[in-house]
């Protein structure tokens, strides 16, 4: 092969570091009377070089197999005639595995590697590390059985790869038994296999054996250390992560940028603001609290713990920002109660021509004043078909919910129906929103079609499916669902489901049999399933099994108004004024007052908002007429009005 113009091509674009190199080579030639033949005379090292630089470069498409044929074509050059060629060769032949591996081009590394004249582990390494990484887990777990039965045919980085793919419960066994490996060969004691030990156990599940393991390291480092925090906090063990945080700045290893980021999430989950504020100090004073992930997780920290004044502040005197940040500091401005705000500040995004991506327009579609106003949702599916966002499935789960909750479910089954790809959020949130109709029917036949297409269903799926029953009073399939729930699904139901199976119960009047099943509970009742059954008390005028309901909620619950009201509605409907008049002075006494009810409307996208007797609207005199008028055709069409439901007023 005339290797000339491979180089004169590649010359230009050559970093500095590299084209002083190609500038040494020299390519004599030796003339003939026919033809001129050229010599191979790149070395080893320049060889395994431009392999390994043309991967992280992406030249591979042209330099990868041209650099391949030269191998092929001088077979002399890189065939095992003595051990130094051998050796020499071999670190050729590796670099060129890698670049297929890494790649993703599996056929040709396997093919490769196959017919690779001398192999070591290296080698092996390479061709795992391909598979693993492309998730060929079947394929990767073949190649490190056979590579386990030569002698010395693997090492430590034949299982810190190994461990890599192990993420998920799953393949916790096979974590297990990578272990077993580790100790039996004496790699346990390296503290790279003991960190990737400790991140594959946190991440299938099995966070005692992570601890473990940690527990038991002869020599921990920052990564150690750092692994196994970021293992607790995984897992939702959050003031375990904190607690070893700390224990960490007590000894001789100091933390590094992740260490604080992962500590920060630990603040975050467990709602440690002063904590937080204290990690805050020290990057601070470390000098790194700029850093543009740093800031993006003291956002998260201080918004999660409802400290979203100390989260704008970060963003307002942030250096740099990007679409991270932002995201955060809306999710932030939308879980505070300042959806208005949270709107705006994305409105802000797009007027200065930040580049919005679909999870940002995901964060914005889960903002609940978003789901007030169908004309704002119509204007960011838009803005989702502009960006070319259609295709994607968080995108599109968010538009269902959004079509739902403003009232237009025929929308939201037309973007369902469109979805070329779907996930169990998908079917459970189209569930939800026929339940949300009260379309019960049409609920239990796409859960039935969610069955058969092979999608698990989850916890949220029966709730929307037991809310369905409720409205439709399907009181046998509901109680069904809850049973295949446990039985088939091994899905252990919570207080929001039994509370569902309550409502099912109490709506079609079998308040008897919803005690009964409020007693035979397996965990104890909370507020949401005792306000289900005086509910229903409520409606049907119960005042037995409805008092028994509000003595719970007063106890558990005694600064809420719900239970007093809905008491004194109970007795007002069986004319008991007595009782009434004692719950009224029983709610007086403690302190307890009535939280004001609020409904909306949009008109021309506008939301108009409007409260028991309410005279700030600027239009509420010319309202108050139409409602008079109103009021006096209702009365002539034969209107009765229900007073049952007496609303207090303080």
């Amino acid at each position: 092969m005339n290797l000339r113009w491979v180089i004169q091509k590649l010359t230009p674009h050559l970093p500095s570091c590299l084209s002083t190199i190609l500038c040494t080579w020299k390519i004599p030639i030796h003339q003939s009377p026919s033809h001129q033949v050229s010599t191979f005379l790149l070395s080893h090292v320049d060889m395994s070089l431009l392999l390994s630089i043309s991967v992280r470069e992406g030249w591979f498409p042209h330099l990868g197999p041209s650099l391949h044929a030269s191998i092929v074509k001088n077979p002399a050059f890189f065939q095992p005639l003595d051990a130094d060629i051998n050796q020499k060769a071999l670190v050729v032949w590796n670099a060129l595995l890698k670049l297929y591996a890494r790649r993703g081009e599996l056929a040709y590394a396997l093919k490769l590697f196959d017919e690779m004249p001398v192999r070591n582990t290296t080698s092996g390494n390479a061709v795992l590390s391909g598979l693993l990484k492309n998730r060929e887990i079947e394929s990767g777990f073949v190649l490190l059985k056979s590579m386990l039965s030569r002698p010395g045919g693997f090492d430590q980085a034949t299982l810190t790869i190994a461990l890599s793919v192990c993420d998920t419960p799953e393949l916790s066994l096979a974590t297990r038994m990578i272990h077993g490996l580790a100790i039996l060969s004496g790699c346990d004691k390296d503290i790279t296999v003991g960190g990737a030990l400790i991140t594959s156990y946190y991440k299938t599940g099995c966070s005692v054996s992570g601890r473990r393991v940690f527990d038991e390291m002869g020599q921990r480092n920052v990564i150690t250390w750092t692994a196994v925090i970021t293992g607790l906090v995984q897992n939702e063990l959050h003031e375990d992560g904190f607690r070893l945080f700390s224990l960490m700045r007590r000894g001789l290893v100091h933390p590094n940028s992740v260490t604080y980021l992962t500590a920060l999430s630990a603040c975050s989950g467990s709602q440690r603001v002063i904590q937080g504020k204290q990690i805050h100090a020290l990057l601070w004073k470390l000098g790194i609290e700029s850093e543009l992930r740093i800031e993006s997780m003291l956002m998260h920290m201080y918004s999660k713990c409802g400290s979203i004044e100390d989260a704008w502040n970060i963003f307002d005197s942030a250096q740099e920002t990007n679409e991270v940040s932002m995201s955060v500091m809306l999710v932030g401005l939308a879980q505070n109660v300042s959806e208005e705000e949270a709107i705006h500040f994305f409105i802000r995004m797009l007027h200065a021509g930040v580049e919005i991506d679909s999870n940002v327009v995901s964060a914005v579609l889960g903002v609940s004043f978003v789901d007030n106003s169908l004309g704002l949702g119509k204007q960011l599916h838009s803005l989702v078909i502009k960006r070319g966002f259609s295709g994607d499935t968080f995108v599109n789960n968010g538009l269902i919910n959004m079509y739902s909750k403003c009232g237009d479910l025929d929308d939201s089954l037309s973007v369902f129906r469109r979805m070329s790809e779907r996930n169990h959020v998908s079917w459970s949130s189209m569930i939800a929103s026929f339940a949300r109709h009260g379309h019960g029917l049409a609920a239990l036949k796409l859960y039935e079609e969610m069955i058969r297409q092979d999608v698990n269903p989850t916890d949220v799926t029966f709730l929307s499916l037991l809310h369905a029953c409720s409205h439709a009073k399907l009181i046998n399939k509901g109680q069904e669902l809850l049973k295949t729930m446990q039985d088939v699904h091994g899905i252990e139901p919570s207080t929001v489901h039994y509370a569902c199976v309550v409502d099912l119960l109490g709506r079609a009047g079998r308040l008897e049999e919803a005690k009964s099943f409020i007693d035979s509970l397996p965990k104890k009742p909370d507020c949401l399933v005792w306000n289900a059954l005086l509910g229903a008390c409520s409606f049907y005028g119960d005042t037995q099994i409805g008092r028994y309901a509000a003595e719970q909620l007063f106890q558990s619950s005694p600064d809420r108004s719900a239970p007093h009201i809905l008491m004194a509605n109970i007795y007002s409907s069986r004319a008991q004024w007595k009782e009434r008049e004692k719950t009224i002075m029983r709610m007086k006494a403690m302190g307890v007052s009535k939280e004001v009810g609020v409904s909306w409307i949009e008109i021309e996208n506008q939301i108009h908002r409007f409260s028991v007797d309410d005279k700030l609207h600027l239009q509420s005199e010319a309202i108050h007429d139409v409602l008079s008028e109103l009021s006096v055709v209702m009365l002539d069409e034969g209107y009765i009005a229900d007073k049952r439901c007496i609303i207090l007023q303080n």
